[in-house]
């Protein structure tokens, strides 16, 4: 039998107390533990950034990371940013600019381009391209992904790398 050791993981403002083995890795955490699958599972190796979630306040591949280092710092995850009745501007961003196909790859990159935003609000392409280049998409050629990101900055009064409707303890 595998040794556990207690953690407290405060996803989208929500705490959960777990008893993890102390090699598990965030995503599995989150998506096993928890049932927050919009968090998915690439590659394990961090080249495709399908895991991106943010961990206090800045966006992270989860599966870098272990659950026990998330012990007590604020996490959030693709569905800790919108309402439930608002999506994020980013995501309005994306289905608004057909960024996205297959799908698989959205929650990483809208919680990575959430990232970039919150750092540099108004970015041009070139930072945009650079900011996501951890990134991988298989579908799109990334041009309505960037596009999507470019158009979510200019958005007036949307607080873009923020949830949408500024639930209670949750940082994006």
């Amino acid at each position: 039998m595998s040794k556990t050791v207690p953690v407290t993981l405060n996803v989208n403002g929500v705490e959960h107390h777990l008893d993890v083995e102390p090699r598990l890795l965030l995503v599995h955490a989150v998506r096993d533990n928890l049932g927050l699958t919009g968090t998915h599972v690439g590659c394990d190796t961090s080249n495709c950034g399908a895991c991106t979630i943010h961990m206090d306040g800045r966006a992270v591949k989860s599966c870098t990371v272990l659950a026990v280092q998330a012990d007590g710092v604020p996490l959030t995850t693709i569905e800790g940013l919108a309402s439930e009745n608002e999506l994020h501007p980013l995501q309005e961003a994306f289905w608004n600019d057909h960024g996205l196909q297959c799908g698989y790859c959205t929650p990483g990159m809208i919680m990575a381009a959430a990232g970039l935003l919150a750092e540099n609000p108004n970015p041009t392409e070139e930072e945009v391209r650079h900011g996501l280049e951890g990134n991988l998409c298989r579908c799109t050629g990334y041009h309505n992904i960037v596009k999507a990101v470019l158009d979510a900055a200019k958005a007036k009064g949307a607080a873009v790398g923020a949830p949408a409707s500024g639930q209670p303890g949750v940082t994006a």
